[in-house]
């Protein structure tokens, strides 16, 4: 291999390259006249309805980023006009799998407003009275006058409000009302031990130690 090499060499060293084996063939080379001097002409500009515009604004959006939404900017607003409040556990998994539905639903209707009671911010004097403890027995809603509806009744009267009155319209009528009421009451319960959450005693306790908290196991408000 080396002594192949070194006569390669020799060969293109003592000789002169052949330039045709490097030259451009002839039909790539530009056909030119030989008294004509070579010039390059640049394309036209190409003039585009909009373009200074185009590069304008993201000129200026490079200029001016975007702020980021605060942090609850991107919370569904509270309906004006609702016709029913569902006061919801946000602690249970479960539960707010059908408080996503409802309030998916709800996009289109507005008339649920949603109150978590696990939330700092609820207060039992904002929801006729009803304690922390009282609305973690069992489901709670209540009608725009005031009226406190339960368990497979609250369910109805939500679902009536987005559409869905006939999942729980046959709840209406016995035997179904009392078996769907039964039901119910053992789901109720047994809430907390089925997703895996402590006693309610221990939920109060756990409460108390995360904030200060009134007898009823509710945050505490303090005077305006």
């Amino acid at each position: 291999m080396a002594l192949r090499a070194a006569a390669t060499a020799c060969k293109f060293g003592g000789r002169q390259r052949n330039p045709t084996l490097f030259a451009i063939p002839l039909y790539l080379q530009p056909k030119l006249h030989q008294n004509q001097p070579q010039t390059f002409t640049s394309a036209a500009p190409i003039h585009q309805p909009g373009f200074k515009s185009a590069i304008r604004a993201i000129s200026g959006a490079a200029a001016d980023p975007i702020t980021p939404p605060k942090k609850g900017d991107d919370q569904e607003p509270t309906p004006q006009n609702w016709k029913i409040k569902m006061l919801y556990d946000g602690d249970c998994p479960l539960c707010m799998r059908e408080v996503d539905m409802l309030r998916e639903r709800n996009k289109l209707y507005g008339t649920i407003k949603f109150v978590d009671i696990s939330s700092d911010d609820y207060f039992p004097e904002e929801n006729q009275g009803l304690d922390y403890k009282t609305v973690m027995g069992n489901i709670h809603a209540i009608l725009s006058d005031g009226t406190v509806v339960t368990d497979v009744e609250a369910f109805r009267k939500l679902y009536e409000q987005v559409g869905l009155g006939w999942v729980y319209a046959i709840t209406k009528y016995e035997p179904i009302a009392t078996i769907a009421g039964a039901i119910y009451g053992v789901w109720a319960k047994y809430r907390l031990q089925i997703t895996g959450r402590p006693p309610l005693e221990e939920v109060l306790e756990l409460r108390k130690k995360k904030g200060e908290v009134c007898k009823d196991g509710n945050a505490c408000k303090l005077p305006e």
